[in-house]
């Protein structure tokens, strides 16, 4: 029996659809992994369907195709490294997520999965049937165990591996981003480590995918919870591992250990990559955006001006009466700075002309929020236009407290395909703002340097949709209402919970009201990138209709 075992780690972006694209990444990973010598080739959980593939995965054609091209991959590449993929699986009336080791030409063992999550963005109790316990599979005399993603959570699928014969757990994920995420993960996979005394690699995807964005981040842990090697995170890598097997049994050979960047660069590169797979993965090549000379705007532009480069991005101001002259300086110096297109489109007369045309109907009555939101769904009205002509996405603007909050124009300002800063609260917002001002990467096609105006975060946030308005009118100040939210949403706590943190209980129940009767408003709006365990898409199903009110 051989004393080393090469493992080349496929940490890649797939795309949720793409059998054929996916296979093509596998059959290529898998000649690079060739040239090297290596003796498996190991892919992430359902990487031949993409990954979260939700209910289309339930088509019999969709899952009947992914299997078949698994068949045609272990065909032509076999010889050579053997491969491991992710791929659903039937067995009768059972539909299961599965990992296919293929060798030799066919399949030669299944692992399929035995815990289904069914919390925050997944729900495959209702797509996949739960596998049994199984024991590992032979490579190359190595012995496998591969607890697929959640399995690995619990103690009792990498225990079974063990107690059947493993010498190796190579445990292949779909596990999205949200901040926090990779401390939790490596808290899982050395509880894994200690319990069955065996190294164990984590491979992840990266790319985005919807809402979530997957980070890659693999790596490595021996026995005693030493971090053999970490890929990085947000960026595609085909690694070759080692393990040697020396008197204690096998161990991973140590590599570089990537340094995990702090959290305001996770976000970031989370937002930027999230945008720009989408656009990829649609079709899109360039966007436009409303850019009004607010904060949210600037950093929306500047998103996607590293996504995409200046050229690819549009901005557009579309001014009113309400408009201070401060904004307009403001939009054209951001987009000055960024090195993006600047289009000045103003809707004075188009709002003339909707007033007159409603003068009949809105003759008895006063001017109110009715009249703002005109100008709201204006733009909307102009900035689909120009979508539609040029065939550029729109981008929405609205950060996570004007949505959670309804303070935002459903068929106006909330309008577009596709919102970056979906799950970034406010006072996050201007702290990213700030970061991104003092920091450049390799991966960010924007300039370096001050890319949004000073000027821009510390002016009072406004609409500008009347005379002299600000956020704070309506609003309580961002800090506060940001940490009230932060109860109710993100810790999913009570009234009572925002009382005991020191807010007043009138402005708790004005905001948790604002909050319910939003629902509709965010039933309907564009996806963004998922940052929390509580961003508004999959991770919070709320009723649209809800009378209920915490009495508390």
């Amino acid at each position: 029996m051989a004393d080393r075992f090469r493992i080349t780690l496929a940490q890649l972006n797939p795309t949720v659809g793409d059998i054929a694209g996916n296979a093509a990444l596998a059959r290529d990973a898998w000649d690079r992994a060739r040239d090297a010598g290596a003796d498996l080739v190991a892919f992430p959980e359902m990487f031949i369907t993409g990954y979260n593939a939700q209910d289309l995965v339930l088509k019999p054609a969709f899952h009947v195709a992914a299997i078949e091209a698994v068949r045609d991959l272990a065909r032509a590449c076999a010889d050579g490294p053997a491969i491991a993929i992710g791929s659903p699986w039937v067995e009768g009336a059972a539909l299961y997520n599965a990992y296919l080791i293929c060798k030799g030409g066919e399949i030669a063992a299944i692992q399929c999965k035995h815990h289904l999550p069914n919390e925050t963005v997944f729900d495959e109790k209702r797509i996949f049937a739960s596998g049994p316990l199984g024991g590992p599979y032979a490579v190359g005399g190595l012995r496998i165990g591969s607890p697929i993603c959640e399995d690995a959570w619990y103690e009792d699928v990498a225990e079974t591996h063990a107690e059947t014969g493993a010498e190796f757990l190579l445990v292949p994920n779909g596990s999205p981003y949200y901040r926090g995420k990779y401390d939790v993960r490596l808290t899982h996979m050395v509880s894994r480590v200690v319990e069955t005394g065996l190294p164990l690699i984590y491979l992840n995807l990266t790319g985005g995918q919807d809402d979530q964005v997957f980070d890659g981040g693999s790596f490595g842990i021996n026995p005693r919870g030493e971090i053999a090697f970490k890929l990085p995170v947000f960026a595609e890598q085909i690694a070759h591992v080692d393990l040697e097997r020396g008197p204690e049994g096998w161990r991973i050979v140590p590599g570089e250990v990537v340094q995990e960047p702090d959290p305001w660069e996770q976000d970031y590169n989370a937002m930027v990559l999230g945008l720009r797979d989408y656009l990829a993965k649609t079709g899109f090549t360039k966007v436009l955006l409303g850019m009004s000379g607010g904060l949210d705007s600037a950093l929306v532009a500047t998103i996607a001006v590293d996504a995409l480069g200046p050229e690819n991005v549009r901005c557009v101001m579309l001014p009113s009466e309400y408009t201070s002259q401060g904004s307009l300086e403001d939009a054209r110096a951001c987009a000055e700075r960024l090195g993006c297109r600047y289009d000045f489109v103003p809707i004075t007369q188009a709002r003339a002309a909707v007033t007159e045309t409603l003068a009949p109907l809105f003759a008895a009555t006063r001017p109110d929020l009715t009249e703002e939101n005109i100008q709201s769904r204006l733009r909307g009205l102009l900035l689909m236009a120009l979508s539609n002509k040029f065939g550029e996405m729109l981008l929405t603007t609205g950060n996570k407290s004007e949505i959670a909050v309804g303070y935002a124009t459903i068929y106006g300002d909330m309008a577009g395909g596709y919102n970056p800063i979906k799950d970034l609260y406010k006072t996050r917002v201007f702290a990213q703002s700030r970061w991104r001002n003092a920091h450049h990467r390799p991966w960010m096609k924007g300039p370096e340097g001050e890319v949004i105006p000073p000027r821009i975060i510390d002016k009072p946030p406004s609409a500008e949709l009347r005379e002299d308005q600000k956020d704070s009118d309506s609003l309580p100040d961002y800090p506060e209402l940001d940490a009230i939210l932060d109860i109710l949403v993100d810790q999913d706590g009570s009234i009572a919970d925002c009382v005991a943190a020191g807010f007043d209980r009138a402005v708790a129940k004005k905001i948790e009201h604002l909050l319910y009767i939003s629902e509709y408003k965010r039933f309907q709006s564009a996806p963004g990138v998922r940052l929390t365990k509580r961003a508004f898409w999959l991770d919070r199903r709320y009723p649209v209709v809800n009378r209920w009110r915490d009495p508390g």
